[in-house]
């Protein structure tokens, strides 16, 4: 559901609009959903969780979704008084588009000056909540979905055939393409201002990898104190947490339960599934914390009833199968009378925790060796006739092709779109329509717009964008308002993001050990099995269960047969695909077998 949608149109009727939005502010403070437009001008405030807020004030108008900090005290304190959007007018008037830079927090910001023609745009450092835009003619729409602005009659919901494509590569569609042609999204920490008739994009924020010159000690009491301080601002009545059994949201757990000086109730997902099932890790922080446990076993059938419901929630198509255990656990979560949780994302990508960013140092380590060395004998060895293809030689082949492509590139090395020739997967006129490089140029963009040129801060800054505020955030976001819930994510927190980031690079991946100063400053919090497990993730066995239980596998059946109607992808993979994965590789198989199912069921949910 949207927070903020509106649009500034160029027909004259500007006091129309600001006394549309005066309605709409009006009526979001009575938590009353609400829309009112006119073919030109329009604005609604609609939430939840009433994050939504609109102030209109001396022909300034200013919509605010989310939960902003202002770094400002009087404005804080008007935030409290008032609303944040009121405090959002006034730092405008104070400090003008330099005002996002003065909020912390979850927000996406939009403040018009219609008598100006004037229109700013803002969206948080992580990207937890979403800003969509368009441009069409004198009209800039905007809104808190893709759907809301290609709402829009001038603008409409038209397909962009290259957004099928980058969801079938990442899953996802990052930012800032949307489904829609002539719909962007704001990435995080971005702002766009329109003024004068022309509108441009740039950053407000970028993350600082300057590291702090600073003893163990000294790092480890700022990362508690940030900690605590981080769990207690976002701590709320009606409270609980997800608890995967993982590093990040045991340490979230652990931290709470801390601040509180009281037991916290979690929520675990566990599944009967050999290789998916960690709810013994989940258990072992149960037990440290004292916390009152919940527990719910996904099922088979869980899935079938949660498909439609993604399809319906999400406001693009998203592949991302984990949609399904956190819906079930903040829906769990909902119905013992819980309002808000806090999750855990963020810990990997800003302290090191993902198992590629020590496997890359193994490939990064080849390009530093001499080039006579490299040219002369270890790649004529890896390439020997008649023995390359066999152990162990294969394996050395496998390791020089892979080193000598460059990071980010070498990161989608197993993605499925390169394992396939292209014109096998789709059609022809399908590759007609899309530029495939372009997934190349948008990895590459955010790598190297790093302000570091170590590899591992590039790629934890790549998976800030991708992994974090493309997906997770996406994911565990969505989920949890269908699910009636507001999710907080501590450990994503301002304050904990910059501190992180400029932590030396060995204190986050020290040889190919992740997260080395995470761990070694919580080893009095998390329990010591927890600390050494190794990296799983919260997966869903979708693929072995849609060839055990009947209803999923004609549910995936019937998808597929309708993905071929649409004439994207050739018949002939999507049959080897479904082939593949009835037999040995069904996990495997069963991630694109997901994404396709997820397409087709969105496309259907959601044409117009």
């Amino acid at each position: 559901m949207d927070g903020i949608f509106g649009w500034l149109g160029d027909h004259g009727a500007h006091q129309d609009l600001i006394r549309h939005m005066g309605d709409a502010a009006r009526l979001s403070q009575e938590s009353t959903p609400h829309t009112h437009s006119t073919p030109q001008l329009g604005m609604a405030a609609a939430s939840r969780f009433g994050k939504a807020a609109i102030h209109v004030e001396n022909g300034l108008a200013v919509a605010l979704n989310g939960r902003p900090r202002f770094l400002d005290e009087d404005l804080s304190a008007l935030a409290q008084q008032q609303n944040p959007a009121a405090a959002a007018a006034q730092g405008w008037l104070r400090h003008g588009e330099k005002l996002p830079a003065r909020m912390h927090g979850t927000f996406a910001l939009v403040v018009l000056e219609p008598q100006k023609k004037a229109a700013f745009l803002a969206l948080d450092r992580v990207g937890a909540e979403r800003l969509c835009f368009a441009r069409h003619g004198g009209h800039l729409a905007f809104g808190s979905s893709a759907q809301s602005v290609a709402s829009h009659p001038a603008v409409g919901h038209v397909i962009d055939p290259q957004a099928i494509y980058d969801y079938l590569y990442f899953h996802t569609i990052p930012a800032p393409r949307s489904l829609y042609q002539g719909v962007k999204k704001l990435l995080p920490g971005q702002y766009a201002v329109l003024r004068n008739g022309r509108l441009d994009t740039g950053f407000y924020w970028q993350a600082d990898y300057s590291p702090v010159d600073a003893s163990f000690a000294r790092h480890r009491a700022d990362f508690r104190d940030t900690l605590t301080q981080a769990v207690r601002d976002a701590d709320a009545p009606a409270t609980a947490a997800f608890l995967s059994g993982g590093t990040d949201s045991s340490t979230v757990v652990g931290a709470l339960t801390a601040a509180r000086g009281a037991p916290v109730d979690t929520f675990s997902i566990g599944f009967d599934a050999a290789g998916f099932d960690e709810m013994e890790y989940a258990r072992c922080a149960v037990e440290r914390y004292g916390c009152n446990s919940h527990e719910y076993y996904l099922k088979p059938a869980d899935i079938v009833t949660a498909i439609p419901l993604i399809a319906r929630e999400y406001d693009e198509p998203f592949g991302n199968a984990s949609a399904v255990p956190t819906y079930f656990c903040a829906k769990t979560a909902r119905e013992a009378g819980f309002e808000n949780m806090f999750a855990g994302d963020g810990g990997d990508e800003i302290f090191g925790g993902n198992v590629r960013y020590a496997k890359q140092g193994l490939f990064e380590m080849y390009g530093r060796l001499p080039a006579p060395l490299r040219r002369g004998l270890i790649e004529p060895i890896a390439n020997m006739p008649g023995l390359s293809d066999r152990f162990p030689l294969s394996k050395l082949k496998s390791y020089v092709a892979q080193a000598r492509v460059g990071l980010p590139l070498r990161l989608e090395s197993y993605n499925f779109l390169h394992r396939t020739p292209l014109d096998q997967i789709f059609s022809a006129d399908f590759i007609g329509a899309v530029e495939p490089a372009t997934t190349d140029a948008a990895l590459t963009e955010v790598y190297q717009r790093t302000a570091s040129d170590h590899y591992i801060n590039r790629m934890m800054h790549l998976d800030l964008k991708f992994t974090l505020a493309d997906n997770d955030l996406r994911k565990v976001g969505t989920m949890t308002e269908a699910a009636g819930i507001e999710v907080h994510y501590p450990l994503l927190d301002d304050r904990m993001v910059a501190f992180a980031n400029r932590l030396p690079v060995d204190y986050k991946v020290r040889g190919q050990k992740l997260r080395w100063f995470f761990k070694e400053a919580l080893t009095d919090l998390l329990p010591e099995k927890i600390i050494n497990k190794s990296k799983h993730g919260f997966g869903l066995p979708f693929g072995v269960w849609s060839n055990e239980y009947a209803p999923l596998g004609d549910l995936v059946g019937d998808s597929l047969s309708d993905v071929k109607k649409r004439g994207w992808i050739q018949p002939a993979y999507l049959d080897h695909m479904l082939a593949m994965q009835r037999g040995p590789h069904a996990s495997y198989y069963g991630v694109m077998i997901w994404v396709m199912v997820m397409l087709e069921q969105w496309m259907a949910a959601n044409e117009h």
